[in-house]
């Protein structure tokens, strides 16, 4: 097999940081991979140029970037995960007679990928295709909850990553951080009004063996048709939903793997 030290040694920076889940120094790097100081720099430069990594200065340490995200999500956007989607969600708008999808994280932004309506269901702009701020939808934040704090520092490093709506969403990585703690604490994340005015969203994310979120599941409806009775219906039914496509996913031959994301569910 031909040797191509230059690809192997950018594949095992990717690697250790997406292992370690927290940004770290290009000293820490180059000493777990063995790699002269010099040439951890050097790939650590390339690869923040095509944004597969990010430098957070401040800190000086480097996380995952946006475009090591993209992979991620092209990789779970594939056939297998949509075609094990699609009976959860049927089953997911029976149970709520409300609009059901599915997105992926595509960086910054929620990429939908599946979208079943609801008899009489609005029309939605999350439509199969669309891209929306992460941190303006309930997918995102669902999302964005379940990763490591320092995955999250590497997408939003600071304000200007992030997008506001009329005013909706956070302008600041300190709001961030408060919304995603609260998703935590809750199991679930809500939008409300942010993308549509009168339509609300409630989304639990996917996760895979390793407990990484992979995809989110979600329901639509129009606010004022719900009240807190049939909110709470929806909650459960979008935490079965999830919890379902999340045990799936851990019966592939990948190995075991235990999700937090039962526990959250179940303090409801």
């Amino acid at each position: 097999m031909t040797s191509v030290p230059g690809a192997a040694n950018a594949l095992d920076v990717l690697e250790l940081l997406a292992r370690r889940g927290e940004p770290l120094p290009a000293a820490t790097v180059a000493r777990e991979l063995g790699l002269p100081r010099s040439s951890t720099y050097h790939l650590l430069a390339v690869l923040r140029d095509r944004g597969y990594v990010s430098h957070l200065e401040g800190e000086r340490r480097y996380g995952l970037g946006v475009a090591a995200y993209e992979l991620g999500s092209a990789y779970q956007r594939q056939a297998p995960l949509q075609r094990m989607a699609r009976s959860t969600l049927d089953r997911l708008v029976d149970a709520t007679g409300h609009n059901a999808h599915l997105a992926v994280l595509h960086g910054r932004d929620v990429l939908y990928v599946i979208e079943q309506r609801a008899p009489n269901g609005p029309v939605l702009v999350s439509d199969v295709g669309v891209r929306l701020p992460a941190t303006l939808t309930a997918t995102g934040l669902s999302m964005l909850a379940s990763l490591p704090a320092g995955q999250v520092r590497a997408l939003f490093p600071h304000a200007d990553a992030l997008v506001q709506r009329d005013g909706h969403g956070p302008s600041t990585t300190g709001q961030l951080r408060s919304l995603l703690q609260a998703v935590r604490q809750r199991g679930y994340a809500v939008e409300d009004g942010h993308i549509t005015s009168g339509l609300k969203s409630v989304a639990v994310a996917v996760l895979d063996h390793s407990d990484h979120p992979v995809a989110s599941v979600a329901v639509t409806f129009r606010s004022e048709l719900v009240d807190e009775v049939a909110f709470a219906r929806i909650v459960f039914a979008v935490g079965e939903a999830g919890e379902d496509l999340s045990t799936r996913l851990h019966r592939q031959p990948r190995g075991p793997g235990a999700s937090p994301q039962s526990r959250a569910m179940g303090g409801r």
